[in-house]
């Protein structure tokens, strides 16, 4: 049972009943403990609420979700457990509310399974950042499932559970989908409240789903989205039904793809041959592919990483030892809480880039970097627009290669930054955009990425469910 449509069908022949479906889960994460992608796992809860709906099954009064039983990121709250971030600055904290996220799924009869790994506040590109350790990925030995939602992406794709939700600050849903072999979806910036989500980088974070199909993907996206008066940069606009995929009209499309990443030198060989078939494959399908230049390819990660990290610098402030979470045994006085808290509860990487967003905002610095990367964001938003002007869709590799192995970039920040490469422009844009599987190189998956106009998600996600694209 890899999906939900395929759940909803034997729950609704009877061959058996949600209890038993989530008991499957379970048993599967017992069995598969070994990729650390649950760090807690809501046993007694899933399955007392399980045998909830499958009262309301049988009754005709249970919610769009009956079934679907979803893994939650590390970083978005649901009441009464645990949520960390995967870090120690938050050891022990429990949230006293739902994520609008989980109010809306919970409203709608989902379960909720269990809190997922995660790179320590959203930050990396690989799942080893973590202060539970890394999550691998189930398709290698020793391979990391990406990141910062990597253990997310790994659960999808194991069968432990039906579709999980991550965060996507500059691909960290769709570059784990892409390594893992499952669909990644980051919809449009306001286009899924935040509320409830721990902050990372506040004009970037969207909350999106992992799922094995794009069908699923839909459904949740339906649910979870739309305005929320918690969230002010929450869109008003009105919810599409993103669930009716079949595209009555099943016109041809017109696509671009950024020939800097076609041709960039970084891109496997394997990824680049697949790519190009894909190209001619949708040529003869009738489609409109050209390539077109985008000359500042080189600039989007330098710019999303000055402005990610002047953004988290701030979030990140609130983490001081003193309201909540963890604090050094050592602290004698305001100035040793702070200093010893913060230096001991955050990781190398945290603290990298808490100091990286802290000198582009310092004064004489401000201009030369923060204020410059703004204005590249600008020229960068002006520039999709174009393309968007003539074209229904963006189209580019995911990542550039496959899952590395463990350890492999860790010694390297530059290099795993530049794991984002193809990723980070919907983030700076603010644009919906989705991974779904291509191909594989030694059974090791890489994914399509699919950029729609901003609020195109009903389109896009027609387009990316369509045989052409992917076989769900």
């Amino acid at each position: 049972m890899n999906t939900f449509s395929d759940i909803q069908k034997v729950l609704s022949s009877g061959e058996t009943t949600l209890v038993e479906v989530t008991k499957s889960y379970l048993q599967q994460i017992e069995n598969q403990k070994h990729l650390n992608a649950f760090i807690e796992v809501y046993e007694e809860e899933v399955l007392s609420r399980a045998a909830e709906v499958d009262e309301k099954l049988q009754n005709g009064t249970a919610g769009t979700l009956a079934g679907m039983v979803i893994g939650v990121k590390d970083n978005i709250c649901v009441k009464g457990k645990k949520v960390t971030a995967a870090s120690k600055i938050l050891e022990g904290f429990e949230s006293s509310f739902n994520a609008t996220v989980i109010e809306r799924l919970l409203a709608q009869d989902a379960l909720i399974i269990g809190r997922l790994n995660c790179d320590e506040f959203a930050m990396g590109s690989s799942n080893e950042k973590s202060v539970y350790g890394a999550a691998l990925n189930p398709h290698g030995k020793n391979r990391v499932p990406g990141g910062s939602s990597g253990a997310s992406a790994a659960a999808v794709a194991a069968g432990l559970c039906t579709v999980s939700l991550g965060s996507d600050t500059g691909g960290s849903i769709r570059q784990p989908a892409s390594f893992c072999g499952v669909v990644g979806l980051k919809p449009t910036y306001g286009r899924v409240s935040r509320y409830g989500l721990i902050a990372y980088g506040s004009s970037f974070d969207q909350i999106g789903p992992f799922a094995n199909s794009v069908q699923d993907a839909a459904t949740v996206l339906e649910v979870i989205a739309g305005s929320d008066q918690n969230d002010s940069t929450c869109s008003t606009k009105e919810v599409a039904s993103y669930s009716r995929l079949k595209d009555q009209s099943n016109s041809t499309k017109k696509i671009a793809v950024i020939a800097d990443c076609l041709n960039h030198e970084g891109l496997h060989p394997v990824v680049k041959k697949a790519m190009d078939e894909k190209i001619e494959d949708l040529k003869a399908r009738g489609h409109t592919v050209e390539l077109v230049k985008f000359d500042i390819l080189d600039k989007l990660v330098p710019a999303y990483h000055v402005l990610s990290n002047a953004e988290a610098s701030s979030n990140l402030s609130r983490f001081d030892g003193m309201r909540y979470g963890y604090r050094h045994p050592e602290a004698e006085d305001l100035e040793s809480t702070y200093v010893k808290s913060r230096s001991t509860g955050f990781g190398k990487e945290v603290k990298r880039r808490i100091m990286m967003g802290t000198f582009v905002l310092s004064a004489g610095y401000y201009d030369a970097y923060y204020a410059k990367a703004q204005k590249v964001r600008r020229i960068i938003q002006d520039k999709t627009i174009e393309v968007f002007n003539d074209f229904d869709f963006m189209m580019s590799p995911t990542t550039p290669g496959v899952a590395f192995e463990m350890g492999a970039k860790g010694n390297d920040p530059v290099a795993m930054y530049l794991e984002d490469i193809f990723t980070v422009h919907a983030n700076l844009t603010g644009n919906p955009a989705i991974s779904v599987p291509l191909g594989a190189v030694d059974e090791l998956p890489f994914g399509l990425q699919l950029m729609a106009p901003s609020y195109a998600e009903h389109d896009l996600l027609q387009f990316a469910s369509r045989p052409e694209i992917i076989q769900n």
